[in-house]
């Protein structure tokens, strides 16, 4: 079996691609791992340290961009996981272009090589914010698409292309929409890396308005056994909702971390909201649950406190992310 997977050297793709290969997921044993990422400023082969030696793993420095590149490295591949996209909010706003060509043109290009390739499954991973702002309840799978940001427009895009060459061209595309991830390895602009390395170097943290946006928190472990669920036994066309199951307030969040790193209020800053943010998101995923046997086995609690742990044991990992 041949895996390629997208975004292999950022944040979840390479949690993904170090499970794969010291055996987490046991359905995948031997399989033969083609990481492409173009190490963008996300991108960091240091995320891949643990198995950069392993004999099944090929790193390819590349873009999803390059339907050439596409073209010579996909044939004989039978599962992709695509990873690889330009996710930041905050950068949309102002690049919302970027956006496009990576998230949207990106992945045409991908779904395009795949099917000429004949591959026999493609897992494209998402985000919840394509859904929008839910006053209350929680999305399903059969939600409208209401992105508010240039990045979760371009992600929806991506999303009605996967959909699209599914339809189209029977290609077995699977698509699975997750909530805020954390964990090790996160690059440090995210609210949780930038909240725990800040609190480390004695600086404030910038809370955005009033405080009171919720998300559903999912830990990149959880994460990527999701995906790993879907890419196994995943029904052709479907759609996935993986959540966390743990809804908190950023203030909520921004107290646990100041708790998890010994500081007080004193230590936040309030700032001006940003344009078009999303009040509150959160996800059912009774589906994958129910289909697939998924359901999230790591607290916020436990989670944030390995993964306050990790940042302070690795300054050497972020620093320079931070400090460049």
């Amino acid at each position: 079996m041949k895996v390629l997977v997208t975004g292999g050297a950022g944040f979840i793709g390479s949690h993904y691609v170090r499970q794969l290969l010291t055996g987490g997921y046991p359905a995948f044993d031997g399989a033969e791992v083609v990481v492409l990422d173009k190490l963008t400023y996300a991108g960091n082969l240091e995320n891949l340290a643990e198995v950069a030696d392993h004999p099944r793993l090929r790193f390819v420095r590349g873009d999803v961009r390059d339907p050439e590149l596409l073209a010579e490295w996909m044939p004989g591949t039978d599962v992709v996981v695509h990873f690889a996209a330009e996710s930041h909010v905050d950068r949309s706003i102002t690049a919302g272009g970027d956006f496009v060509l990576t998230n949207v043109v990106g992945t045409e290009n991908l779904l395009r090589a795949a099917v000429s390739a004949e591959v026999t499954r493609f897992v494209h991973v998402s985000t919840d914010e394509v859904y929008g702002s839910i006053a209350e309840g929680s999305w399903s799978e059969d939600h409208p698409l209401e992105p508010n940001s240039p990045y979760s427009a371009s992600k929806a895009g991506a999303d009605m292309l996967a959909r699209a060459y599914h339809r189209t061209h029977e290609l077995p595309v699977c698509i699975t929409r997750c909530s805020n991830n954390y964990g090790p390895h996160q690059y440090p602009e995210k609210m949780i890396p930038l909240f725990v390395t800040n609190l480390l170097d004695g600086k404030e943290v910038p809370l955005y308005g009033d405080g009171g946006h919720v998300r559903d928190w999912l830990h990149v472990a959880d994460h990527c056994r999701g995906i790993q669920l879907v890419a196994e036994s995943g029904e052709p066309g479907e759609v996935y909702n993986i959540g966390g199951g743990t809804e908190l307030s950023n203030s909520e969040l921004t107290s646990m971390l100041l708790e998890a790193v010994g500081a007080d209020w004193s230590m936040v800053r309030p700032v001006t909201d940003r344009k078009g943010h999303d009040r509150r998101y959160s996800l059912r995923h009774d589906k994958i649950s129910a289909e697939l046997g998924y359901g999230p086995t790591v607290s916020l609690r436990e989670g944030l406190a390995e993964t306050v742990e990790w940042y302070r044991r690795n300054r050497a990992w972020w620093e320079p992310l931070k400090h460049a």
